[in-house]
């Protein structure tokens, strides 16, 4: 697992001049929403340790900081890239809301639904269905509230969210915009 580092930390740094490099692993309607203005974004779900690593300017010896919407995305990344052989990560704790209440700069714009949420929102509307037509057409249904109950056990004890990776995929939550091709994520 990698290192992690406070919001307040991470603004500390910003502000003495040290070089940073942060990548935002949210999806890119979340990104859009609101990010910290150095960050480039490399949602979760295609981030490529080896791709980014061979895009970054000065990798040897710099850190690569990792944020998100709180932390959980940020340290699934980072343990993405340690898992890849770059153990030189910091997953910024708290991610972009701990920044912002930190006073991080950021740039703001068009308002989405976080992807936790939307995944609350999906599994609570797929039990109470499966729970109404359980009672009211056929109790074969109820297998459907039983199963998004076992999901959530699965996503609990292992960290990952299969409905959060699928909704990542969802269109309401791509940007109209395209990725960067070769970012330069540092400040300097």
């Amino acid at each position: 697992m990698g290192k992690v580092i406070s919001a307040t930390d991470f603004f500390q740094r910003l502000q003495a001049g040290e070089p940073v490099e942060l990548i935002d692993v949210r999806t890119p309607a979340e990104f859009q929403e609101v990010h910290v203005e150095i960050a480039q974004n490399y949602p979760l779900d295609r981030l490529d340790p080896q791709a980014i690593q061979a895009a970054r300017p000065q990798p040897e010896g710099r850190p690569l900081y990792v944020i998100c919407r709180s932390g959980a995305r940020g340290r699934q990344a980072c343990d993405k890239f340690v898992a890849a052989g770059y153990p030189e990560v910091i997953n910024v704790d708290g991610g972009t809301m701990a920044c912002v209440a930190a006073g991080v700069p950021v740039v703001r714009g068009k308002k989405a639904i976080p992807l936790d949420c939307q995944v609350r929102m999906l599994a609570g509307s797929l039990v109470a269905i499966g729970t109404a037509l359980g009672h009211w057409v056929h109790p074969a249904w109820l297998l459907l509230p039983a199963a998004v109950g076992l999901g959530l056990v699965y996503s609990g004890w292992t960290n990952t969210c299969m409905m959060g990776n699928m909704l990542a995929k969802m269109p309401w939550n791509q940007a109209p915009t395209q990725l960067p091709a070769n970012p330069s994520c540092s400040r300097t």
